[in-house]
């Protein structure tokens, strides 16, 4: 007799109830097809309540050993239920747009001291490249590799570095993209490792920065020794101001990282190094978009402009709205816990 009972049970169990797991079922179909948004006001207030007697009912069918049948229902149910009512609310887009317009500008607000020594030791790598090759263009070798100098070395004739930063030709145009698309891939490579590395207390993030650095500074002595530093430095200005940022937006993150361990305070290293991780995450995340945008920057832009007049007003322009953006976006949403 009590094979019939326990059926008997769990019969007269889902009769009382069946009909709440059926309209939270309902619901979470709805959801999972459209959103949140496809829901009245009345059937979200409902949403969490039948979530909860699920719940319940769960719980008793446990404790009471009822049919699996119905147990490994409920805990279907109660699992889908619990993202529709604790889940991401956000959609792909909504999500973006809160990224762009308030995480990622809050974390670098945040970080901006981080940012800051990180622009300074890329700074101070490119002021001792610059000054040891005009003493010595023999350190431009040591500085900036084959692959990228091209035709561009101190042996060069002056029209030749010249032509690079004017010229339409095809000869000259291909130079150009060379060292643009060096430009781009190295300094995202950077970036991305000094981020990465970070974690070794951040001696390796100032190490990437500074010979980054290094490298820019040989590069630019070499255009000052002949007189074009107005032409490279407009040259460089349309996308050079994007890209540096997100550099030192990278490096910044890294010492973050850095920082988290070697000064963990009342925390320890690694609960440290989970809340300013997240915070570091975010600004390498944006930080990547700033390179995509300075590759578009560099591929179209920097390409139709020659005019020098132009390019300093053009990277002037994006320099200044990247600082806008950081200074006051999302300051609002951020409720001012920046």
């Amino acid at each position: 007799m009590a094979e019939p009972e326990a059926h008997l049970r769990s019969y007269n169990f889902r009769r009382e109830r069946e009909d709440g797991w059926r309209d939270l079922d309902s619901l979470v179909q709805r959801v999972q097809r459209s959103g949140l948004a496809n829901l009245s006001a009345q059937e979200l207030r409902r949403l969490p309540e039948l979530y909860r007697s699920v719940i319940s009912s769960l719980s008793v069918a446990r404790s009471i050993s009822l049919d699996r049948n119905v147990v490994a229902y409920l805990e279907s149910l109660s699992v889908r239920a619990y993202f529709c009512v604790y889940g991401g609310r956000e959609s792909l887009g909504a999500g973006i747009r809160r990224f762009a317009v308030h995480d990622f500008p809050a974390a670098v607000r945040a970080a901006r001291w981080f940012i800051a020594a990180a622009f300074a030791v890329l700074a101070f790598g490119a002021v001792v490249g610059f000054v040891l090759t005009m003493n010595s263009p023999d350190w431009y070798y040591s500085f900036v590799s084959d692959s990228m100098a091209g035709s561009r070395s101190p042996t060069a004739e002056t029209e030749t570095l010249r032509a690079a930063l004017y010229d339409s030709d095809d000869t000259a145009i291909d130079s150009l993209n060379l060292f643009a698309s060096f430009l781009f891939s190295h300094n995202a490579k950077i970036g991305l490792l000094s981020f990465a590395l970070g974690f070794a207390f951040g001696v390796p993030t100032v190490l990437l920065l500074f010979v980054n650095g290094l490298t820019l500074g040989a590069f630019a002595a070499l255009y000052a020794s002949r007189g074009l530093s107005w032409d490279l430095w407009a040259w460089l200005m349309i996308h050079g101001t994007t890209e540096l940022l997100a550099l030192a937006l990278c490096g910044g993150a890294g010492l973050v990282l850095g920082g988290a361990l070697a000064f963990p305070d009342r925390y320890s290293r690694l609960h440290n190094l989970g809340e300013k991780g997240r915070m570091a995450a975010v600004i390498a995340i944006g930080a990547v978009g700033l390179f995509f945008v300075a590759a578009l920057l560099e591929g179209f832009a920097r390409q139709i402009v020659t005019d020098g007049i132009y390019r300093y007003g053009i990277g002037g322009g994006v320099l200044l709205a990247w600082l806008a953006y950081f200074a006051l976006s999302g300051r609002k949403a951020g409720h001012g816990r920046d």
